[in-house]
């Protein structure tokens, strides 16, 4: 999982850095030509767009640096956290759940991926397998129980 997530993480960096580096260098080229910079919305867009870049790439060099000082090793095996994939189920609706907890910069919700951040996400942490949570939605308080829990570090064999 956290290969995937750095692989995600630099080829949008690799992405992002071709188009600062080559293709927004022609754009403001083509648009300073053009004449009158103070008027010219392909200017600006340009250096909008560049501006953007800048921020996204700073803040995507950030994530792969957190993702770095993750250490599996000390997550515990036995609790929801970073990377678990849990199944649980809603006990008012007797409703059956999947999903991974991530961050939530790295979630793919049509992946089954819930951010930890969310309600669901930070409810669950720390819980272990056949506990049952309240977790406080915005719709209301709801119950679930967790039904499997495997952890990044069961995931990765430790």
């Amino acid at each position: 999982m956290l290969d995937h997530i750095r692989e995600r993480l630099e080829a949008e960096i690799e992405t992002l850095t071709r188009e600062l580096n080559v293709e927004l260098p022609e754009r403001i080229s083509k648009a300073v030509e053009l004449g009158d910079l103070r008027e010219n919305s392909e200017y600006k867009s340009a250096l909008e767009r560049q501006q953007f870049i800048q921020a996204r790439i700073g803040h995507l060099s950030h994530r792969l640096s957190e993702l770095s000082k993750i250490d599996v090793e000390s997550m515990p095996a036995d609790r929801v956290g970073f990377g678990s994939k849990v199944t649980i189920v809603d006990l008012d609706l007797e409703e059956e759940m999947t999903f991974t907890l991530v961050a939530g910069d790295y979630m793919d919700l049509e992946g089954g991926q819930v951010s930890m951040a969310s309600p669901i996400g930070s409810g669950l942490q720390g819980a272990k397998r056949g506990e049952t949570v309240t977790v406080q939605l915005p719709r209301g308080e709801r119950r679930y129980k967790i039904r499997e829990l495997v952890t990044l570090p069961e995931q990765l064999g430790m």
